[in-house]
């Protein structure tokens, strides 16, 4: 325990900064008081001869807009060099009501940032009483981002794709949004209402470019990211397809004004992954 909180908090258990007010971002409060568990302060100070390639990573993210909301999902597969090291990787998550993060990239870091993240959502909101904005949500991603710069130039980068329900937008059929970020913490907002990360992304753009419709409804958007995601995983080692042998799909969650960010359940999306393949083993190439 810190010596200097003896005395002003008898009995405490934790150092005397945990009880002083101060900045509402928990990142700056960790900066000040704890920086070695930053995401980045490891890999920062890592040496140039560390080797990342036997590191896990996480591949093919994909996001779209329906209408009245915004999906985002991904594949299951972590790889390690050349190997599968894990099928059934969780890549999205929910951070708070109204959004959600996918990760792409180093999935050590990314998950750790993912974390912070959430944490950092509900330090905001408990500290002001009210929640950010979704541009505030994104432009405090985009710095944990940056501050992962000393890792991504050692080759453990780690890249989020972020999807959220604008509920200041004037139009709620148009309100769901989607960032993206490179490795720099570069925020790019993705006009097009759909947008792909991680090594299949090529592959999964090209089917949203497609496939996407603004005005789709929710059910539809599922079926367009999973042949997203498909095509991603047919021309792509690295990411997985699904799997009904394991029962193991890709995860998908959407945000909707009315039900907020919430994951589409594993059956349901197991049920649309095999309307996809058994339509491509009539048209194999969708």
């Amino acid at each position: 325990m810190d010596q200097s909180s003896v005395g002003r908090y008898p009995g405490a258990a934790l150092p005397a900064s945990h009880f002083m007010v101060g900045s509402s971002s928990f990142t700056d409060f960790l900066a000040a008081t704890s920086p070695e568990l930053l995401p980045g302060y490891r890999t920062g100070n890592m040496s140039v001869d560390a080797d990342p390639v036997m590191s896990r990573h996480g591949t093919t993210i994909v996001a779209a807009t329906f209408r009245g909301g915004v999906l985002i999902a991904g594949d299951r597969r972590a790889t390690a060099g050349n190997l599968i090291a894990q099928r059934d990787m969780d890549k999205v998550f929910v951070v708070d009501d109204y959004s959600a993060i996918g990760i792409a990239g180093t999935a050590g870091i990314a998950v750790e940032m993912v974390r912070l993240f959430t944490v950092e959502m509900q330090h905001y909101e408990k500290i002001e009483g009210v929640s950010l904005t979704l541009d505030g949500k994104a432009n405090k991603l985009a710095g944990m981002v940056r501050g992962n710069l000393g890792g991504a130039m050692r080759g453990l980068a780690a890249v989020p794709l972020f999807v959220g329900f604008d509920l200041d937008a004037s139009d709620p059929d148009r309100a769901g949004r989607i960032v993206s970020y490179d490795v720099v913490g570069g925020r790019y907002d993705e006009t097009l209402g759909y947008h792909a990360v991680g090594s299949g992304s090529l592959f999964a753009r090209s089917s949203l470019k497609k496939l996407h419709d603004p005005m789709m409804d929710v059910e539809a958007a599922v079926r367009v990211a999973m042949e997203a995601l498909y095509d991603a995983a047919d021309d792509d080692t690295a990411t997985g397809g699904p799997d009904p042998v394991r029962q193991i799909y890709p995860a998908m969650i959407t945000i909707t004004a009315v039900d907020g960010a919430g994951r589409i359940p594993d059956e349901q999306a197991g049920q649309v992954a095999n309307l996809v393949m058994e339509a491509r083993k009539r048209k194999p190439n969708g």
